[in-house]
Order: structure tokens, then C-alpha cells, then sequence
């Protein structure tokens, strides 16, 4: 274990460690230590990591932004709200003020009317599925 770290920090310091993309001395776009996005993209088990960890941030946002309500809602309306979440982060999710309001009041009919929002038109299907979702609260 102890040669793999001592490896791991030799690269680091000679590749450098990035949190966002960029493009290296070639051009090629990359991520982290020297990761080349360009040619060899993400296995199937990193991206299942990464979805993963965006969904607990999208899991905690909901929390934090409907407290109770959220944690109160049936299984179809959290996941309603998490793929919103997912989508908008926690910030733009925030802006949606009255919608908030609603879920928080538990009215659902309402809260359905995020459809009435630019969101709403540049996401299409996806918002009308989350409506669907946030009235019936099934799947």
C-alpha cells in the first residue's frame, strides 16, 4: 500500500491535481491528475461514482431546501425533487421561490407549476415527467 501512495503523490506532483477540466500543453481536455478526457474518457464504475456523489449533493440540497416536507413526501415526489436538484443545483433551485413555498405546504398541484418556468422549456421532457411525479406521487 505504502509504494501505490508514495506513486500516487509523485505523479500528483509531477502531473499537478485539477478539480476542473482544461486543456494540456496538446489540446487534449483533462481533469484531475492528468486525466485525458480526449482519448480515454471515464470508465463505467467512475461515472457510476460520480453519479453517485451528485446524487447525495442533490439528496442533501432537497434536505436543506424542504427540510421535512421533503423528507415527508412519498418515494416518486423526493425523487421528483432530487432530479430538479440534480439538474439546477442548489442555487437556481432556490430561486424557485413560490414552488418552493408549495412543496414546503405539501401542495403538490401547485409545486407541479414549476412548468411555468424558462427550466421548464429548455428541459423539455424532463419537467413534464417531474410535474407528473410531484401531482400523482407515483413514478
Amino acid at each position: 500500500m505504502r509504494q501505490s501512495d508514495d506513486l500516487a503523490r509523485l505523479l500528483t506532483r509531477h502531473e499537478g491535481r485539477r478539480t476542473h477540466p482544461y486543456l494540456d500543453t496538446t489540446g487534449r481536455l483533462t481533469i484531475g491528475v492528468e486525466r485525458n478526457l480526449t482519448d480515454r474518457g471515464l470508465a463505467g464504475d467512475e461515472i457510476d461514482l460520480l453519479l453517485a456523489n451528485d446524487i447525495a449533493l442533490a439528496r442533501s440540497i432537497c434536505g436543506d431546501q424542504f427540510g421535512a416536507a421533503f423528507h415527508a413526501a412519498s418515494t416518486a415526489r423526493q425523487q421528483a425533487l432530487i432530479s430538479m436538484a440534480f439538474n439546477l443545483g442548489g442555487p437556481r433551485l432556490a430561486g424557485f421561490v413560490r414552488f418552493r413555498a408549495a412543496v414546503m405546504q405539501g401542495d403538490w398541484q401547485a409545486a407541479a407549476e414549476a412548468l411555468d418556468s424558462r427550466w421548464a422549456t429548455q428541459t423539455g421532457r424532463r419537467a413534464t415527467d417531474i410535474a407528473a411525479m410531484l401531482r400523482s406521487g407515483g413514478a
